[in-house]
Formats: C-alpha cells, structure tokens, sequence
C-alpha cells in the first residue's frame, strides 16, 4: 500500500499543554487520492500556533505536495528524428525533392473546419473522404503555384483519422475545445503568404520508384524511370495520406521521351489550407512508456522554401481522463506541439531563411547555421530577432546574448528543440511545461518563429514572462544560479516564495536546471473548508 505522506497536523493549545495530532488526508478524504494516482500525497509540516490564539483547538494545515510527473515531458526530438519529411516543389513538375523512408498504415476520416458537431471527434459525426474510386475527378494542375505577396493568418486544417479510437462524450467535450482554442491561438500569432487554391502534399520518391534518372542532361533528371509494384501508399507518423490529399505520380521509360504512364492520379487536394494538421488521439507505445507525455507531434512535409506543410499531433487518450485533467494546460501542449510541427525544430535550423532585407517567404536567403556555442559551454540560437528579444526581456545590450537551448538529452548533435529553463523557465517552448498559470507564449519563442523565415509573428500578443525579467546577461548561468546574485533562484532545500509571489514553495532542482535551485509551488490550505476551526496562514508571499 503506497504511504499517504499529505496530513492534517491538529495543535491542540491550552496553557499547560500542546498536542499534536496527524491525519491522513488521503484516509479522511479518499477522492483526494485520485490526485497522486495512488501514490504518496504529500508530505505535512507543523507551523508554530501564533501566541495570540486563544481558540481551545487550532487547526493548522501546512500542505506539500509533489506530483509525480507534474512537468508535462516534450519527446519531440526523439520523435521527429525516426519521421520522413518530404519536401514539396513549389513546381509539381519540376524535380522531385529528397527524402527519407517510413512505413506506416491506416485509414482516415476528414474533420472539417466548418463541422460543429457535439461530437466532433466521434467517427459518427465524421464526413467520411471518399476514394479516388469514389468520386469523380477534377484535373487539377499546378495546384500550389508560387504564394501570394500578402502574409495572411495561416489556416490551419485539422484531420482526424479514421482508425484514431472512438472517444466517450467526456474525452471528447475535453479534446475538441482544447485543440479548436489553441488551433486558434496559433492562428492569430501567425501569418504565412498562403497556398492559393488546393493544398497538395508530395509522394515520396523513394517510395513509389525503383529507379530515378540521374542523368543531369536528361530531359526526365530525377524523374522516376521504373515504378515500385509493391507501392501502397503515403504516411505521416502513423498517419496514412489519403490519396485525395496527395499528388500524382508517374513513370518516365526513357530519359529524353516525353511519354509517361501515371502510377497515382492526382488528388483532389484541401481547399483553404496553409497548414494541414493530422491529430491521433490514441494510446500509444510512447504515451504508455512515457507517463508524464501528454502529447507529440511531428513534421512530415515541407514546401520548397522549407515551410511545415504538414504534420502530426498525438494526444496521448489516457491523459483526457481524470480529475487531474486541465483544460489550459491541454491547450499549452497543443500549442508547444503545434509550434514544433511549423518550425521550432532543431531538424528544421538549417532551413530557416533569413528576411531581413524581404517579407517572410518572399526571396528571403538561407540562413545556413543559426546556432553556436557561447564561451560557457551553452548552445545558443544567434538570429536577429531572438538576440534583440532576449535583450529586452534581460535588460542587456550584450550582442551575444543568443537564445538558449536545453542541454539535457541532445545527443551527438548538441542541439534541441527547447529553451534552456534556467534562462527562460515559463516559456511555451520550455522542454518541460509545469503549472499553467506559469507557462506563456513569450516574445522569445514568437522571435524565434520569426525567425525562421516563414511567417509574419503578430508579437502583440505575445505574453510577458515574468521569469528572469530584468536580470542581465549574466542570469540563469550554471556558475552563477548559486551566488544568490538573483532572487529567482535558491540555495538549500527551505520554503520561501514561489517567483510570482502567489505560492509559497519548497527549494528544489529537476533534470532540467542543471543543479540550479528554484521554488515550487506548494498548495497551502488546500482544505481549509473542510476544517472546523482555523485561522488564516501568514501571509508570506503576497502579490
């Protein structure tokens, strides 16, 4: 049986005696288990009676609470890595792109941006997509011709699989508004120069074909010159794409001939779409493994600038369930998720393009590498928005103040794709997210995106992060977090106040501080109304 470790701690004070008194709040209040999973509470301390009580029974409760995977783990890197990513010409007849292989399957079934349904993620409420057997064809051609000059918000289509588990009414009243909310989010934070007509996603090459003409002097370079008889079909992750939103392909006997035969007709392509977002819903080997996972995602097609044209989120089902659900911290993770799938990928770096002298994805350069490594050893994103945003936020007019990568788990490359959380602890791009009400979509991360060459950032909607705010350059160094030199960080293992004043906490470090000690919150009090008598806590960290 796992301990209870949350108490009651009763002091009984008269004037000759003190008693004490612990009860387990997990025994007294069985529902509260539910929190911990059937694991320890808590853990209980007694605060001294203040001399001017004069009650014959204090009660006084002084409340720890550690969540087991509290921090909300981000495996994006160790996904994304396995994933093939295809890239689409801006010409469809033009060379085909390089790629890597994977091997998944499945069936789909369309959701709709304009569908309003109760039910949304319930195959019965779904437009199923018809076959190419199906329906009639319409020929399209040169379906995503160069973008239009005008960045607009980019629309982002969401697709439901037809094999993703039929969700209950509570999973689904939980998923749809979350996923809706922060789809809308991201929306309104960036705009893309937008795909005219249908969106339509590339074939992988190496898939579909035996051989390729490699000749550069033929007229059918890179062309495919024999087809693969054991083609099936296109995947994202674990995500088939139908047909209808692929592009066709078709065999080239002869290097110089003009004469084809087509292997896969054209797809009809998703009108209105900048982004096509495929979302899974299901338990999975990873979120099974991985506890404290909410969800993943992935990037598996890009345009011919680089851009995400689609990917993947996983919503892990067995987190939609329970009364340790929270709505905002679902939407956070979709948006983190979301802003991996369109960019903040250290797969992606090297594509990043540099606007400074055009309008994002209009004649922009390549940036070639964005990262190095500073004097002490930590790797930095060195771009001209994320260094001017980052002095803002700092305070420093320090020109090497690039941003910060998280060093834990990077592998032979050195890169991530998150923020260090020493330096910017809070932020939506952080490798771990905690507590919502502490976690935004900083300026940071919105320069960062910026930065990559593919959007317009609306950055007055960016929300100020309040950790580190003002602090130098100097702030959030593995050398410096113990010298109390800031306030944002501890020694020890003591209570005091939580950084935004509003909790008081408990000295701790995790994996991701590098030895840096913090406050966590603890919730304090959080019974008062089940007790008969008690006085209010000290004040210790107001507002």
């Amino acid at each position: 049986m796992a301990s209870c470790g949350m108490k009651l701690v009763a002091v009984r004070s008269t004037a000759d005696v003190m008693s004490v008194q612990q009860i387990c709040l997990c025994d007294l209040f069985p529902e509260m288990r539910l929190l911990w999973k059937g694991g320890s509470c808590g853990r209980a301390m007694i605060m001294p009676s203040p001399p001017s009580l004069s009650r014959p029974w204090v009660w006084m409760v002084v409340v720890v609470i550690w969540l087991p995977g509290a921090l909300e783990k981000c495996i994006f890197d160790e996904v994304q890595q396995s994933v093939t990513v295809v890239t689409t010409p801006t010409d469809p007849d033009g060379p085909h792109p390089k790629t890597t292989a994977s091997n998944n399957v499945g069936l789909q079934t369309r959701l709709t941006a304009s569908e309003d349904t109760a039910n949304p993620f319930q195959i019965p409420s779904f437009a199923l997509q018809l076959s190419s057997s199906q329906r009639p064809r319409r020929k399209r051609t040169r379906e995503l011709a160069p973008p239009t000059n005008h960045p607009q918000p980019i629309r982002i289509h969401t697709w439901v699989p037809r094999d993703s588990p039929t969700l209950s009414q509570v999973e689904s009243e939980r998923l749809e508004p979350a996923v809706r909310e922060a789809v809308g989010i991201v929306s309104n934070l960036l705009s893309v120069n937008r795909v005219p007509g249908h969106l339509l996603l590339s074939r992988n090459i190496n898939k579909y074909c035996k051989f390729i003409w490699r000749n550069a002097s033929a007229a059918n370079y890179n062309k495919c010159g024999r087809a693969n008889e054991n083609y099936r079909t296109e995947t994202c992750l674990d995500v088939i794409i139908p047909d209808d939103h692929l592009r066709g392909c078709s065999v080239y006997s002869e290097p110089d001939a003009p004469t084809m035969t087509v292997i896969r007709p054209e797809g009809a392509g998703l009108p209105d779409t900048d982004f096509l977002l495929y979302l899974h819903a299901q338990s999975t080997d990873k979120c099974r493994a991985e506890p404290s996972v909410l969800a993943y995602a992935v990037h598996c097609q890009t345009d011919s600038l680089g851009r995400p044209l689609a990917g993947v989120v996983v919503i892990c089902r067995d987190r939609m369930t329970g009364e340790g659900y929270s709505h905002q911290g679902t939407v956070q993770t979709v948006i983190h998720e979301l802003f991996h799938a369109l960019g903040f990928s250290k797969e992606l770096f090297s594509t990043w393009r540099d606007c400074s002298y055009s309008q994002p994805g209009m004649g922009c350069s390549p940036r070639g590498q964005v990262t190095n490594t500073d004097e002490t050893g930590q790797v930095r994103i060195y771009t001209q928005s994320v260094i001017r945003a980052l002095q803002e936020h700092l305070l420093s007019t320090d020109p090497d103040l690039g941003g910060p990568l998280e060093n834990l788990d990077v592998g032979s490359s050195g890169l991530s794709s998150h923020w260090e959380s020493r330096v910017l602890q809070g932020s939506i791009m952080a490798a771990a997210l905690g507590d919502p009400a502490v976690v935004c979509v900083d300026p940071v991360t919105l320069a960062a995106l910026q930065d990559t060459g593919w959007y317009s950032v609306n950055h007055s909607r960016a929300q100020g992060l309040v950790w580190g705010k003002g602090e130098g350059a100097m702030f959030g160094l593995r050398s410096t977090c113990h010298d109390n030199s800031s306030s944002f960080f501890c020694t020890g293992s003591g209570l005091g106040c939580h950084y935004l004043h509003r909790h008081k906490g408990e000295c701790q470090t995790d994996a991701h501080l590098d030895g840096c000690r913090i406050y966590k919150p603890l919730m304090v009090g959080l019974l008062h109304t089940y007790l008969l008598q008690f006085d209010r806590f000290p004040e210790l960290c107001s507002p």
